[in-house]
């Protein structure tokens, strides 16, 4: 599962990337008024993405924030490592380790088979499903609007 802050970077990013135009930044308090969110938890979420490269931030009166890259040059997954890291996508769904680190020896985990297919679409979801790609849907469905 993904935690808090990754989803609420999650809508951040996405937000930003349907909403932010080029040499343009969104104040924070914009940002947090439309996502319903936090203001000072949004702003420390948002300020770890500009240390991440995914976000830029500009200070003062017409400061704010935008896109590091263009939306079709993030995924959703390029999101999610850099919040949650990549145990979300390595990670055992019933064991605290990543299969990965599973000892030969012993028995996989009972879900392990079903699981690993799984977890390999959800990867490639992640992996393939863009900024962009989510502005575009945005743009089909009105009432997405409210993330």
């Amino acid at each position: 599962m993904l935690s808090n802050t990754c989803k609420y970077a999650l809508r951040a990013l996405i937000y930003l990337g349907k909403f932010s135009v080029e040499d343009q930044r969104i104040g924070i308090k914009k940002i947090s008024e439309d996502l319903g969110l936090s203001s000072p938890f949004l702003g420390k979420i948002l300020q770890n993405l500009v240390k991440q490269k995914l976000l830029v931030s500009t200070k003062g009166p017409n400061g704010g924030f935008a896109l590091a890259k263009k939306a079709k040059d993030i995924t959703l997954y390029d999101i999610v490592i850099k919040v949650d890291g990549e145990e979300f996508f390595t990670n055992c769904l019933i064991s605290l380790e990543p299969c990965r680190t599973h000892d030969p020896s012993r028995p996989l985990c009972p879900v392990h088979a079903q699981y690993e297919k799984l977890r390999g679409e959800i990867g490639k979801f992640y992996q393939e499903t863009t900024l962009e790609i989510i502005s575009q849907d945005i743009d089909k469905f009105e009432d997405l609007m409210k993330l």
